[in-house]
């Protein structure tokens, strides 16, 4: 099976490592003739120097990529939403190789330039959290998913950021040979076979130091120490010590989000910690954090993090197995 990850100068070097890493596992478990054959094409053929500094080695360049891919990627990297002009030649390659592939798609925000090529028009895609409105605007016709961790729409798959490549790949391995080589690489990696929720679990706010002195750090501080409490706007300006109009705005300004938002979220962000780490009873957690009642508590999880509570506890306790685990027999 023919294998084009398209990479371009910048690239976020996980959005490629964690393919080849995938499709290179697998190929430890397929007979000969039934391997991923990789190939990455760039721009021009050469050194393409990644975000953090790496080089790759690029193969090709995509005027001289004449074979048909049976899957093309895109990798993504951090400064690739902002390039809005690429060769014209290479877009319509991208849709030809697309258009002719099995399946096709993106890592990240790679899906910039499917987009530039149009090949997002009516689908349904995601991409990393940070750059999932500036999809929105400049692809007005892409049904964009903001908290999906990958997303397959017919024969494109599209994913969030950098690990989720990862996610991405592990269904295409699925879907070629099966679940239990999928959950088999899953191993090698120690990575989850799938994970439940969306982006919104990978929560930064919760994130600021513990000296920090800004609006958000002690409104933080104070949420956290009275998160089981009903918290109003007023209570919150009250412990920065401002009129409730400077905080909303300046908190908004800072924060990037509202202070009901804000609380939501850190409500969110604890009641996942104290599942993760301890056994409690879901209505103590929901009462914990804030919640009028463990049914609040499951609603707001099915809503943020398409997943219940207990399952989202449950793949906690579930993970430890896979990880301590013995490496998975080829039987």
């Amino acid at each position: 099976m023919k294998l084009v990850i398209v990479v371009l100068e910048g690239v976020q070097s996980l959005d490629v490592a964690a393919p080849m890493d995938v499709f290179t596992e697998a190929n430890q478990y397929l007979a000969a003739d039934r391997q991923y054959e990789i190939t990455l094409v760039g721009l021009q053929a050469g050194t393409v120097r990644c975000a953090n500094g790496m080089e790759l080695h690029v193969a090709t360049d995509y005027l001289h990529y004449t074979a048909q891919p049976d899957l093309l990627l895109v990798a993504g990297g951090p400064k690739l939403p902002d390039r809005d002009v690429f060769p014209a030649s290479f877009l319509d390659w991208l849709s030809a190789k697309a258009e002719g592939a099995l399946r096709y798609g993106s890592v990240c925000n790679g899906a910039f330039p499917l987009g530039h090529a149009g090949l997002l028009n009516g689908k349904q895609v995601t991409a990393h959290w940070h750059d999932v409105d500036r999809l929105i605007a400049r692809f007005p016709r892409a049904r964009v998913r903001p908290d999906k961790i990958f997303m397959r729409d017919g024969r494109l798959f599209t994913s969030a950021g950098v690990t989720a490549g990862v996610d991405l790949c592990l269904a295409l391995v699925a879907e070629d040979w099966g679940h239990e080589l999928a959950l088999r690489i899953a191993k090698r990696l120690i990575v989850y076979i799938r994970r439940d929720g969306g982006q919104s679990q990978y929560s930064p706010y919760l994130a600021v130091g513990p000296k920090e002195e800004t609006v958000v750090a002690k409104v933080l501080r104070h949420v956290t120490e009275h998160l089981s409490e009903p918290l109003s706007i007023e209570q919150l300006a009250d412990a920065v010590a401002v009129s409730r109009r400077t905080f909303s705005r300046v908190f908004a300004k800072d924060a990037g989000m509202t202070p009901s938002a804000f609380v939501a979220q850190v409500r969110l962000d604890s009641c996942r910690k104290l599942l993760e780490e301890t056994d409690l009873p879901l209505k103590t957690v929901a009462f914990r954090c804030g919640f009028h009642n463990a049914n609040q508590m499951r609603t707001v999880f099915a809503k943020r993090l398409d997943t219940t509570p207990r399952d989202y506890r449950q793949r906690f306790r579930d993970a430890a197995p896979a990880v301590a685990g013995n490496q998975p027999s080829l039987a």
